[in-house]
């Protein structure tokens, strides 16, 4: 097939995938933005799939029927709590993709007799790098959310230091590579040590701050792709790693804001303030905790003019989006005003709750964010808080020492009344109590969420 055309084939994927970007921004137009993404990349693969220079047939059909395969099981196991596991995966997979492909390149062009020119062998340092980085940094990001690594930040004496030195060791093998292309097994030793950096940039970062690192790794994924498409100047390649690395650094720095971050910090693996320290959980909640019952909670939705619903991550622990969304149809039914408060980093990846709520077709209109909300919280009756933790902590307002200090919070302890939906008094990510739970006006019932709002909505139609 000409170049020509297979270059116009990709224009129009990569117009797909930038239509697909702008529908994915907001909630009504997501799943029109998925489906012309997926259309994008389809028309990507088929136009590749005509090109003369690629390997056999027999090959693609064999890694096709393999990786669908493995997708169509994940589609249907994956529970939507793991979800960020699995993007921290695929983000890794992304990476180890580009640092493969990279890598083969290379020995494909030093194989012969002609040097390399500059502009591949400095593409393939940086999608070496970029790819090690991404695919370690990924493994620990998925092992820190998956509970197989400790979730709090680790550190230990001159890890700052070490890290530089790696740092200047993976700059030195990248020159190496550049200067001296015919020899590739400086390329993977430029992968071995930009895997260790990998694990050192991530692994002093704790779990509460893990969304916003899953979320660096997806532009570094981007990233590394665009570099491999220098690589083997394929020009769809740089086209999509590039929208991905600039929409996931964007994403990133919104949620660095969102939970006051410092984006430096992230990119440099600059551990966040740890948990440690403060009033314990024995002295925030001994003797101050209320608990209350279904029928208790029916009582007071009963006397409410408005209600807003904090969902969180316990309400996608439990699947409980159904039972919420009808407890919320039947206090409209009773003329009362109901409202949903998201915060941008609730549950354990962006837009999480607004999924979840969206799967159970409450209305956008319903959903507000935390700017929208804040304000009125001291209007609202009764606040349902469902399974959140860190993002309504009210010590991010008041303890400048707090590891969530300065952190935006849903304003829920001004509400008349709080009711909280947990398991237990267990902390979130930040590791620390919350004194909301503790608060005159709170009460606490502790049971799985989808049970506790069943129960809610058979209590209220007996009052």
């Amino acid at each position: 097939m000409p170049a020509v055309v297979i270059n116009i084939g990709y224009l129009i994927a990569s117009i797909l995938f930038i239509l697909g970007l702008k529908g994915l921004t907001h909630p009504r137009t997501a799943v029109r933005g998925n489906l012309l993404g997926a259309t994008g990349m389809l028309f990507a693969v088929v136009i590749t799939l005509l090109d003369q220079h690629i390997m056999s047939f027999s090959m693609i059909l064999l890694g096709f029927v393999i990786g669908a395969g493995i997708g169509a099981v994940l589609a249907v196991k994956i529970k939507m709590t793991a979800m960020p596991e699995l993007v921290a995966l695929f983000n890794g997979f992304g990476g180890i993709a580009s640092v493969l492909v990279a890598g083969a390149a290379l020995l494909e062009h030093t194989s012969g007799s002609q040097v390399p020119l500059p502009q591949l062998t400095i593409a393939t340092a940086a999608s070496g790098t970029i790819g090690a980085i991404t695919f370690w940094g990924s493994l620990v990001a998925f092992g820190k959310l998956q509970g197989l690594i400790h979730e709090g930040a680790m550190v230990f004496p001159g890890h700052q230091v070490l890290k530089g030195f790696v740092g200047m060791l993976v700059f030195a093998f990248c020159v190496g590579v550049v200067v001296a292309p015919t020899n590739p097994f400086l390329y993977w030793i430029l992968v071995a040590v930009a895997s260790v950096l990998g694990v050192l940039l991530v692994i002093p970062i704790g779990g509460a701050d893990m969304p916003v690192v899953v979320a660096l790794l997806n532009s570094y994924s981007g990233l590394a792709a665009a570099a491999t498409g220098f690589v083997l100047s394929n020009n769809v390649l740089i086209i999509t790693g590039s929208l991905v690395g600039a929409s996931g650094l964007i994403l990133t720095q919104i949620m660095c804001k969102a939970m006051n971050r410092s984006l430096a910090n992230v990119l440099f693996g600059a551990s966040a303030p740890s948990g440690d320290g403060g009033a314990s959980a024995d002295e925030v909640y001994a003797g101050r905790v209320k608990s209350a019952t279904p029928e208790e909670v029916a009582l007071l939705f009963d006397v409410a003019r408005r209600v807003v619903i904090v969902p969180g991550y316990g309400m996608a622990v439990s699947q409980a989006q159904h039972p919420v969304a009808n407890l919320a149809s039947l206090l409209e039914s009773r003329g009362i005003q109901v409202d949903y408060a998201i915060h941008p980093v609730a549950g354990r990846m962006p837009g999480h709750m607004n999924v979840l709520l969206a799967e159970a077709d409450v209305p956008y209109e319903a959903l507000k964010d935390m700017e929208t909300i804040n304000p009125s919280f001291d209007q609202v009756d009764v606040a349902l808080v469902i399974g959140a933790n860190d993002v309504v902590n009210p010590l991010a307002r008041t303890d400048p020492s707090s590891p969530i200090a300065g952190m935006p919070v849903l304003d829920v302890d001004k509400a008349k009344t709080v009711v909280i939906i947990k398991r237990s008094l267990s902390p979130g990510f930040a590791g620390i109590p919350n004194p909301l739970f503790a608060l005159d006006h709170s009460l606490m019932l502790f049971c799985d969420a989808k049970k506790m709002v069943l129960d809610i909505i058979a209590a209220l139609k007996e009052v």
